[in-house]
């Protein structure tokens, strides 16, 4: 899978007592509603955001991965992470080939209510919707 979007934001290396590491990116999509997405580089893949910069806009090729944890109460919960495996710069002559959506059908209505039984062309009908 892939995510497109600007760099909101870029943490630090974390080091953990066991030796593992991670550095996070928060990742501001480019859509109506944008979303900023935490996208986890581990171990051998934190070197890839080295010449990465906020407000640079890249493309990041992840994997989600999900988790069950159970508490001590004996309660089960479900946790999910997206995980970094490769990222590249976008330049935005590339931003702007992002998927369009497709225009209104402006052709004949009544051939769309022939194919399709479900169109009813009655106009005694009151309901609201």
């Amino acid at each position: 899978m892939e995510l497109q979007g600007t760099v909101k934001k870029l943490t630090e290396i974390q080091t953990f007592a066991s030796g593992f590491q991670k550095r996070e990116l928060i990742l501001l999509t480019q859509e109506q509603y944008p979303q900023p997405i935490s996208v986890e580089f581990l171990q051998d893949k934190i070197n890839l955001l080295d010449n990465i910069a906020e407000g640079e806009n890249v493309k990041i090729g992840i994997n989600i991965r999900g988790r069950e944890w159970t508490s001590p109460q004996g309660e089960v919960k479900y946790f999910n992470s997206i995980t970094g495996w490769r990222i590249e710069k976008v330049t935005e002559s590339n931003m702007a080939a992002q998927p369009t959506q497709a225009s209104p059908n402006t052709g004949n209505t009544n051939s769309v209510a022939q194919e399709n039984p479900f169109i009813d062309n009655e106009e005694d009908d009151n309901l609201p919707f």
